[in-house]
């Protein structure tokens, strides 16, 4: 497995991250625990050392269940989690913004617990709440920081403006939004950002939250568990419409012999060398899959004539329903 860089402070993981959310929320029904475990440890056997999870997936339950699969691991991987929600008593997820430094720390300390770890490697704020100085979130995270529960602090969809602020009271060592070759908005102004100020980037649902994989099309259902149902991307209409894009990386996959997903994530690797994908997955074959993708070379004319043809494709649908929406890119 093949290492990169996350920000100027020194995180270096491996190249593709397993993100675990959809272990145990938001895509369905959570997976059997033992089966789950097994997938995680799968991946450390495969060389994976970053693995994404949050306080509100679940909530609680994924930070559990990836603390009891890395446990036998510990100093060996990197763990990621965040803060930013007060979890709601239906336990859902988009519950109430709370960023709040007391409560920052409150988080950290219940966190460590549950990842059974004495220090979280990648704090992230899930959400920029606007109630709360973004130099108030930096300011806490500096205070655990200082006193060892975290090693780096990092942001999540937030917008440009944002990180610049945070940045400037503590380094800010990754960024966490969504990003594929059917979300480009990152490009426009915080790649650019973090480029200039040496911080990584942590792209979530690299895979198109399953759709770029070439396994869903408009016919597909979905359980009624799942977060897709209520994205205005994934209508039976949008899916439909957003094919192209599927094509796209079929026509690129046939090519290189490789799969839709392969070529997907090794678009993205190819993007800049401080980019760090993590794909989800519950089935070992996937994971075993989503690994191949680091040693896809795409050639510089692969790349041109993909970013050739994404730009003649015009996306459908939002990527969030509009309550959510309003949470991202502050």
């Amino acid at each position: 497995m093949k290492m990169r860089k996350l920000g100027k402070g020194g995180l270096e993981v491996s190249s593709l991250g397993l993100g675990c959310m959809g272990m145990s929320f938001g895509l369905g029904p959570a997976g059997e625990k033992s089966e789950m475990i097994k997938v995680i440890r799968a991946a450390v056997e495969k060389g994976v050392t970053f693995f994404d999870t949050a306080e509100v997936y679940g909530p609680f339950t994924n930070e559990e269940l990836v603390g009891e699969a890395l446990a036998p691991f510990k100093g060996k991987v990197a763990v990621a989690t965040k803060f930013g929600f007060t979890p709601g008593p239906d336990g859902g997820r988009w519950s109430a913004l709370n960023s709040r430094p007391k409560h920052i720390k409150e988080v950290a300390d219940a966190s460590l617990k549950r990842l059974k770890v004495e220090i979280i490697d990648l704090f992230y704020q899930h959400r920029v709440d606007p109630q709360v100085p973004i130099e108030d979130v930096a300011g806490a995270v500096q205070d655990l920081i200082k006193a060892g529960k975290v090693r780096y602090f990092g942001l999540s969809e937030a917008g440009a403006q944002t990180i610049r602020r945070a940045h400037k009271v503590q380094p800010v060592a990754a960024l966490q939004s969504e990003y594929s070759l059917w979300w480009r908005e990152p490009e426009r102004e915080i790649i650019p950002t973090l480029e200039e100020l040496g911080i990584g980037f942590v792209p979530f649902s690299p895979l198109g939250k399953g759709f770029l994989t070439g396994k869903i099309d408009d016919k597909t259902t979905f359980d009624a568990t799942d977060f897709r149902n209520i994205v205005p991307r994934f209508t039976p209409e949008a899916r439909k419409a957003n094919q192209a894009v599927v094509d796209l990386l079929a026509e690129m996959a046939r090519k290189t012999q490789a799969t839709p997903a392969q070529v997907a994530l090794a678009w993205l690797l190819a993007q800049k060398p401080w980019i760090v994908p993590i794909p989800g997955t519950t089935k070992l074959s996937r994971l075993e899959e989503n690994l191949e993708s680091v040693s896809l070379e795409l050639t510089k004319d692969d790349l041109g004539e993909m970013d050739q043809a994404s730009a003649k494709i015009k996306i459908e649908g939002a990527r969030y329903p509009e309550q959510m929406q309003k949470l991202v890119g502050r």
